[in-house]
């Protein structure tokens, strides 16, 4: 060996060559601290929430006049054209809340999908938890379900139905169903950052879904076979009960038309499987997102 020569442990070579070609990723699904977090959902949120009426003539009112102009259609359709309507017991306050209750679904989602990509320039210049991104879409959408459900009660009070202690269980509704908003919301927005035509296939996705909700017409008005098909879906359980516990207490509830509790296990199945497969490929796929933009 010659005098100067300074030889570096094979070890210590090998830990510094790890080290320089480890993986670098972005920021994850979550981090930064509660307090952070709850802060840039509200901001993204109430920007999410301007930037959608922003230019237009009557404002925030289309939140309302949307779901109203499609429930009078509907209505009209249903109840003066094909006469299926009239044979449902306040078949218009049905329809009425089931447009909101899913149309919040669909919003939610559809907004959501693109919700990433649609920020692609804070997405590559910030470091945030990435989640705070589809869950303000789900909480924009929230928002806007509350302010339509206060017209619904106001239809309601007006139509002749009084308020009970079974309107409570609306809570453990509208929970159930920014559950399934929230995961399906994580699921989308990050299949879409690899694949841009996940929003076609879900916009065609839930039309379908709106029509195999039970939204426009009672499940038991569907054969039994098709009944048993309907309740895969989680969505159709939580519009049946919300039937029961708002608008009429004789109504058939999701246990007697689903045949039992043992048949809505495969909804209950489907409702955790959305969650937690939302979660999990959101979380996968967050550190890197910025790359995929």
């Amino acid at each position: 060996m010659e005098a100067g020569t300074v030889t570096m442990p094979t070890a210590e070579v090998g830990q510094e060559e790890q080290s320089e070609l480890r993986e670098i990723t972005g920021p994850a699904a979550l981090g930064g601290g509660r307090k952070r977090f709850l802060e840039l959902l509200v901001l993204m949120s109430v920007t999410d929430f301007k930037k959608t009426y922003f230019g237009t003539m009557l404002g925030y009112l289309w939140s309302l006049l949307r779901p109203l102009m499609l429930f009078g259609v509907l209505l009209v359709v249903f109840t003066k054209i094909l006469r299926v309507g009239s044979t449902i017991p306040n078949y218009s306050m049905f329809l009425l809340i089931n447009i909101v209750l899913f149309g919040f679904f669909q919003e939610a989602t559809m907004n959501a999908t693109q919700s990433v990509v649609a920020r692609e320039g804070i997405v590559r210049k910030t470091q945030f938890p990435r989640l705070v991104i589809p869950f303000s879409a789900t909480a924009t959408g929230l928002f806007n379900l509350l302010v339509n459900l206060i017209a619904v009660f106001g239809f309601m009070l007006a139509s002749g139905l009084y308020p009970r202690l079974s309107w409570f269980m609306l809570i453990p509704v509208i929970l159930a169903l920014t559950a399934l908003t929230a995961g399906m919301s994580m699921l989308l927005s990050a299949l879409y950052v690899r694949r841009r035509d996940t929003l076609i296939i879900w916009s065609v996705l839930s039309m379908a879904l709106f029509y195999g909700s039970a939204v426009l017409i009672p499940v038991e008005f569907a054969g039994e076979t098709l009944q048993k098909i309907m309740f895969i879906n989680p969505i159709v359980p939580i519009l049946v009960q919300t039937r029961v516990w708002m608008i009429d207490p004789n109504a058939p509830t999701a246990v007697e038309l689903a045949g039992g509790w043992a048949h809505l296990i495969p909804a209950a199945v489907v409702f955790i499987a959305v969650c937690v497969l939302g979660w999990w490929y959101f979380n996968r796929e967050a550190p890197r997102v910025a790359e995929e933009l």
